[in-house]
């Protein structure tokens, strides 16, 4: 018979701790690093374009090769992390794209630095699947959306110090520096995150209760201070299935299809928007520096956002936090295209990059990890992700085309459409996981399987 260490209920009932605070913070470092690399191409692009190191169809092919390089990374990590565990899948990853930027940066033509990117991309996907789902698994569920809300604020950081440290480093260094910061960053985390611990909610899931137990044990004596815990609730009466199957259950199937639309919509407005900024100023007219600034500028909604949808997921609910900032990204969408002032438009522009920060913390840090079981959460995540990322990597071609013919306008009308297909899909068929333990909405979920079955 199983043995049952009841992870779930132990770890949900105790209090926030430095236990807690250090996995935030090793995790946390590392996903600042990765959103780091992720947004080297707001900065880096602009500036190869502008030297005649790159044209603009190579640009594009730069950003697909890191939509097929994520989308690799996302389908392989939630595997890997299902089968050998959370921790090696998250060291691993860290050591492949710092490694492959530290090569980038001394590329010779633009053909090995997109070739490198694709390299990169497999280490930036991983990366994300493994990071919020570990963190989902290690926080109670009374302040998951909080926590998880803030660790994405430590991923979209990455967008503005990559762009104020581009502002001032490229025209003194070259875009190339740009890489070496974020690969020996990257690699030095790495270091620091061999002391992390693996998830007892896993080690549990695949049968490893001695471990788990032995685990649970060191976590609760340093999170209880010496102090009594109150009691965990009961731990799950029947143990879910690890079969990949069961994604496709009548139940779990609407959060796939909620997933998969979230993350194409979210993966598209940052890749077929925000990274393009510089780009888009540059070839309006504006110089380099210009264009950096003004992004800069900008990226500054992107932390504000994240600690926004940190702050009002937990108060709020999931599904009306996603609506309202889907519906603010919508107004600020359609107003951008009208505005040239130079004062207005990076404030106009700001005001549209909160919301879709707002959505970057609920949809890749809260909402789709939260949705799935621990036995199948990294598969099922990375397979969201996988077509998130798979389904953009036309998208700079699109851009290109829609800012080629149309201008800015024609992007922002896919971005406004994408927004109204999100708000339809998550209030018709998502589920609202706030305040809820992991363990009890796997418990609902077969629960209302019996029911039909009866």
């Amino acid at each position: 018979m199983r043995t049952i260490v009841n992870t779930g209920g132990r770890l949900d009932r105790l209090p926030i701790s430095s236990f807690h605070r250090r996995i935030m913070m090793l995790i946390g470092i590392g996903m600042f690093f990765d959103g780091f690399d992720i947004y080297i191409a707001a900065t880096v692009l602009g500036s190869t374009l502008h030297s005649g190191f790159s044209t603009l169809p190579q640009n594009a092919l730069f950003v697909s090769a890191t939509f097929v390089g994520m989308m690799i990374g996302s389908f392989m990590t939630g595997f890997l992390g299902d089968k050998m565990g959370r921790r090696f899948t998250y060291q691993f990853n860290l050591l492949l794209f710092g490694g492959a930027s530290i090569m980038a940066a001394f590329a010779p033509n633009m053909t090995v630095l997109i070739l490198l990117r694709l390299i990169m991309g497999i280490g930036l996907g991983a990366e994300n699947v493994v990071g919020y789902s570990t963190l989902t698994e290690f926080v109670p569920a009374k302040v998951r959306g909080k926590w998880l809300g803030g660790m994405a604020v430590f991923v979209v950081t990455g967008l503005p110090v990559a762009a104020l440290i581009g502002t001032y480093v490229i025209p003194a260094f070259s875009w190339r520096a740009m890489f070496i910061i974020g690969g020996v960053g990257a690699i030095i985390v790495w270091w620091m995150r061999k002391s992390l611990p693996e998830s007892p909610r896993w080690l549990e899931s695949v049968g490893r209760t001695d471990e788990a137990e032995a685990l649970m044990q060191k976590i609760e004596a340093e999170a209880s201070g010496g102090q009594p815990l109150p009691p965990p609730a009961p731990p799950l009466a029947v143990a879910p299935s690890r079969s990949l199957s069961t994604l496709l259950s009548p139940a779990l199937l609407p959060r796939m299809l909620v997933g998969c639309v979230a993350l194409v919509v979210i993966n598209t407005l940052l890749y077929g928007f925000i990274t393009w900024l510089p780009t888009f100023f540059v070839k309006q007219g504006l110089t380099v520096a210009t264009s950096f600034k003004y992004s800069m500028l900008m990226a500054i909604g992107a932390p504000i956002g994240a600690a926004i949808g940190a702050l009002t997921a937990d108060k709020w609910g999931r599904k009306p936090t996603i609506a309202i900032a889907s519906l603010a990204a919508i107004v600020f969408g359609f107003i951008y295209p009208f505005v040239s002032n130079p004062v207005l438009l990076p404030v106009i522009g700001f005001g549209l990059t909160v919301p879709i920060y707002v959505l970057v913390a609920l949809l890749f840090g809260i909402y789709i990890p939260e949705l799935f079981p621990t036995e199948v959460r990294l598969r099922a995540s990375g397979i969201c992700n996988t077509v998130g990322r798979g389904a953009t990597i036309a998208t700079p071609f699109l851009v290109v085309f829609l800012f080629t013919n149309y201008g800015i306008r024609g992007v922002l009308t896919l971005m406004i459409g994408l927004l109204m297909t999100l708000i339809v899909v998550v209030l018709a068929f998502g589920v609202e996981s706030g305040g809820r333990s992991l363990e009890q909405m796997e418990e609902e979920r077969q629960s209302a399987l019996r029911l039909k079955k009866a």
